[in-house]
């Protein structure tokens, strides 16, 4: 039989909410400062408020296109982090070319901070494998919540909370549409839109186990969806940005509804979708590199000596270059890179990072940033390492493994060291 279309919602309002199935008063709900989520930042735009979330270079947040709709750039984003509130201006941003509001598709933005982000706030990698659908997901942002049973508190005035939940991603949008056809009134493009649903433990409210014949009956107490007002939100998988998310909608098939009050409010048996950060992951790269400032192109350019500042962060970068030959011009490249302390400390001298590097086709070098932590304590000079491993789809050369290189912090707060 023909599936029939009951509603559906690309829901723009500017303040992420978070349904979960107990209130959001249960502390299980809750993203405290230093639990791990203090990079995940509210963003203030035209009057509006979204959600965004730091990425591993300390200066850009991701989020969703749709926050700049209106044509307004002028945001602010606000960390929430152990060591207090602070607010930063946003110099610019960046809407990913294509984005489509009625197909929901390319529903992504970067907002590039005026400074450095506070050394408290988490930066995160991207999720970069391919195998997102079946995953466990958390789910994090900031505004007015609800539950499953009500969808999103309308009535609630309280201040914006930062909330978190957990669910499964459980299918590709696309695959959805191919299977529902013009019952589903948006078309996503293939491989960029995640779905999760929300349940409740019944068959009766399974949206996906449903339409798609995906059975799950979700994760207990820890479920919970994307709702009313959520702008830019992060989906995480093992600490990384898997999905940013975008939209919620309501569907049936042949007179059978699943969501459990027939409102388009992120109630049980309602669908959550995410732009899908794999996919996207070479522009978010790409982007983020292209505004590294005076980042080096050549090894005589590269500093292995950097004054530390007063304040903030500063940038120590390492410069991978690829001299081989790809077997196909479309080859990706990656090396897996971790920092590691000498005489310098990380999180009180330098920000530790991990992560992979992806030289994509017609790339072949691009460098990895280690931020420094400003002070105005006199200490001697200090050092740090980076490892770099794991290449793929390259070596580093006869029975190597790893490469190694240093970098010295300076003392340029006086005092004589002997």
């Amino acid at each position: 039989m023909q599936p029939s279309k009951k509603m559906s919602s690309f829901l723009k309002e500017f303040a992420l909410m978070v349904s979960t199935v107990t209130s959001y008063t249960d502390s299980r709900n809750r993203a405290f400062p230093g639990e791990g989520y203090d990079g995940v930042v509210r963003i203030a735009v035209a009057g509006y408020y979204g959600t965004g979330v730091l990425l591993y270079d300390g200066r850009a947040v991701l989020t969703a296109a749709h926050l700049f709709s209106h044509g307004s750039t002028a945001a602010s984003v606000l960390f929430d982090t152990a060591s207090g509130n602070q607010s930063i201006s946003a110099s610019h941003v960046t809407t990913l070319p294509g984005y489509d509001a009625i197909e929901g598709n390319n529903d992504l933005a970067l907002v590039w901070l005026a400074g450095s982000a506070p050394v408290a706030a988490d930066r995160y990698s991207l999720y970069r494998d391919s195998d997102e659908i079946g995953r466990t997901l958390t789910m994090v942002g900031y505004g007015t919540p609800g539950t499953g049973d009500t969808g999103s508190l309308s009535s609630y005035s309280g201040a914006p909370l930062r909330l978190k939940a957990d669910n499964q991603f459980d299918a590709d949008a696309a695959v959805l549409k191919t299977m529902l056809g013009a019952a589903m009134g948006w078309t996503p493009a293939a491989d960029t839109q995640l779905l999760a649903d929300f349940d409740n433990g019944s068959s009766a409210r399974d949206a996906l186990g449903y339409l798609m014949n995906r059975p799950s009956l979700g994760l207990g107490q820890s479920e919970g969806l994307i709702s009313r007002g959520d702008s830019g939100g992060p989906a995480f998988i093992n600490g990384q940005i898997a999905g940013i998310a975008s939209y919620t909608a309501s569907l049936g098939w042949a007179g059978t509804y699943p969501d459990i009050d027939d409102v388009v409010n992120s109630s049980f048996g309602e669908i959550g979708a995410w732009q899908r950060i794999s996919h996207y992951q070479q522009w978010i790269d790409q982007s983020v590199r292209a505004h590294y400032p005076n980042a080096p192109t050549k090894p005589a350019e590269v500093q292995k000596a950097i004054a530390e500042g007063n304040s903030g962060t500063v940038y120590a970068y390492f410069l991978l270059q690829f001299t081989g030959m790809r077997s196909d011009p479309n080859q990706i490249l990656s090396v897996d890179y971790a920092t590691r302390d000498g005489s310098a400390t990380a999180q009180q001298d330098y920000l530790a990072v991990r992560g992979t590097l992806v030289l994509y086709p017609n790339e072949n070098q691009a460098v990895i940033p280690v931020e420094i932590i400003g002070d105005t304590s006199a200490e001697p000079n200090e050092t740090f390492y980076l490892d770099v491993t794991n290449p793929v789809g390259g070596s580093f050369g006869d029975a190597v493994v790893k490469l190694t290189a240093m970098r010295t912090i300076v003392n340029d707060d006086g005092g004589v060291w002997a």
